[in-house]
């Protein structure tokens, strides 16, 4: 590591090897979706901090690395936001500052065995920490929580039955330690294989005693996909679209046909015409269709997103409010403060209002739905709550064509797999612009996606599942364990040094002539 250290003398040259280290872990994500280089992508910059000549530096290249993630997870914000994406980045980036402490803690220099050993639990509970801080809405939600890079991988969503995106992003970094602990510290290769092994293990137990989803029948549902739709008069003209494309599904066996965000740019309750022609599309495809209106009521103030179910009689009474907003794209947090935000970038001018509960939806088939709108499938608790309360369906409506050419449809995308996989039920992600995408209740792709190149009605046969998964019935388990374990070795170590201090306080034995004792003697 002396080399390590040399080549980095110069701070800001370290600092910025630490973001470069921190911003390799998005290749994990769609689109590269090099989901495998996940085990190895931290390595540098655990090697970086454990090599730190102080805790306080190890702190910065923490701090640094979490900025470089946060920036390059986010790069897609740039061409809105502006600069604000990079405070955005800094004051999140600020999170993981503790954990590269920690890593130079544990296993700077040349750690015993047991330090190796904390360092497969404390490590990976110390990420979750950051991870559960930063979920928080006002914090920019769960996006790029490093256990979501691990959607296409059977496994991986097997384990996410069982104790969520949590638990695969515990076992991520965990192997990411023994890697890190493999190839710089020979002396401690077996506690780095041991913990390589119990992942292993933990992975197999999950895929043979896990229960797998009870799948019975099979129902149509139908995702129809505008495509880009622009300029003054654009809500009207993407009504009319979306009419057309229903329309071409008249004949097929569908139970439901579903809208993305921002689907119906008028409120049903000033536009009688609209909710007339949506009954009218319900009664041609015998089929319930749930919109989501994104206007300003009629009935109550401000501007809500409601997903809205309509049926052959027009507008059911069945309304969800989106309760999670996307910070700056929706509102402004602490408004008073940040509202300068709006003139640099594209933040939003005027808040949305948030609803205050989830619902779940009965079609005229007996099919139960759980809605939510675009951000919110971030967060696993929603899905998860939904599945208890006797969702068969989960329905994500949303919308990103103002990152059309980004890397993040693709991301949103997958995000519906691991809300699968984490329920035992399926999941149809339905958007504006793409991608759509629709996952059976193991998590596992169900016919094609649609891309942002394409507008079109599509329609899935979509298998329902019955029963309750591990992470359903326990919830989020992995968050609650990681402050525990940090507690722990908090504890530890403060009883270690205790005992150091007293022991250097212990006055050394004297001979017979008064003499201290010599070693040895």
């Amino acid at each position: 590591m002396k080399t390590l250290d040399h080549r980095f003398t110069s701070p800001w040259r370290r600092s910025a090897a630490a973001a470069v280290a921190g911003a390799l872990p998005v290749l994990a994500f769609p689109a590269p979706s090099l989901w495998w280089f996940a085990y190895v992508a931290l390595v540098p910059w655990i090697l970086l901090a454990r090599a730190a000549p102080t805790g306080r530096r190890a702190a910065c290249d923490g701090w640094w690395g979490g900025f470089g993630f946060m920036l390059a997870m986010h790069h897609w914000l740039l061409p809105n936001l502006h600069v604000f994406t990079f405070v955005i980045a800094a004051l999140l980036g600020a999170l993981w500052a503790p954990w590269g402490w920690l890593v130079r803690r544990l296993l700077g220099g040349v750690p015993s065995r047991g330090r190796v050993l904390a360092a497969l639990v404390v490590l990976p509970s110390g990420w979750l920490a950051v991870e559960l801080v930063r979920s928080w809405e006002g914090l920019g939600g769960p996006w790029g929580v490093l256990g979501a890079s691990q959607w296409q991988v059977e496994a991986a969503l097997r384990l996410a039955s069982v104790g969520g995106v949590w638990l695969l992003s515990f076992l991520v970094v965990a192997l990411n330690v023994a890697v890190a602990v493999l190839v710089a510290v020979r002396r401690a290769r077996v506690p780095a294989v041991a913990g390589l092994v119990a992942a292993a293990a933990a992975t197999g137990a999950a895929w043979v005693w896990s229960p797998r989803p009870d799948t019975g029948d099979r129902v149509g549902i139908a995702v129809v996909q505008p495509g880009v739709v622009s300029g003054r008069d654009s809500p009207d003209r993407r009504f009319d679209l979306e009419e057309r494309l229903t329309r071409e599904l008249v004949g097929r066996d569908v139970a439901l046909v579903v809208w993305g965000e921002s689907s119906v740019g008028f409120d049903l309750g000033d536009r009688p015409d609209l909710a007339r022609r949506l009954a009218a599309l319900s009664r041609e495809t015998g089929a319930g269709i749930l919109v989501n209106v994104d206007a300003r009521g009629s009935d109550r103030p401000g501007i809500h997103k409601s997903s809205v179910l309509v049926g052959p009689d027009g507008p059911t009474g069945d309304r969800y409010d989106k309760m999670r907003l996307v910070p700056f794209g929706e509102y402004v947090p602490a408004r008073s403060l940040l509202g300068w935000a709006t003139s640099v970038g594209e933040a939003a001018g005027e808040d949305r209002r948030r609803g205050s509960r989830q619902v779940v939806m009965d079609t005229a088939d007996g099919l139960r739905i759980g809605p939510m709108v675009c951000f919110e499938t971030a967060f696993p608790d929603m899905s998860r709550h939904l599945a208890e309360d006797g969702a068969d369906v989960l329905l994500a409506q949303s919308s990103t064509s103002t990152f059309q050419q980004s890397w993040a449809p693709g991301q949103h995308a997958s995000l519906a797999a691991l809300r699968a996989a984490e329920t035992g039920r399926p999941m149809v992600h339905a958007t504006l612009t793409g991608v759509s995408a629709v996952y059976g209740p193991g998590g596992e792709r169900v016919g094609p996606w649609l891309g942002t190149d394409t507008g079109a009605a599509r329609v899935y046969e979509v298998p329902l599942a019955h029963g309750t998964t591990p992470y359903v019935r326990f919830g989020d388990w992995p968050l609650y364990g990681a402050p525990l374990a940090l507690a722990a070795w908090a504890v530890t170590e403060a009883l270690r040094l205790r005992r150091s201090a007293r022991g250097s306080r212990v006055p050394p034995a004297r001979t017979a002539h008064g003499s201290p004792a010599r070693p040895g003697r």
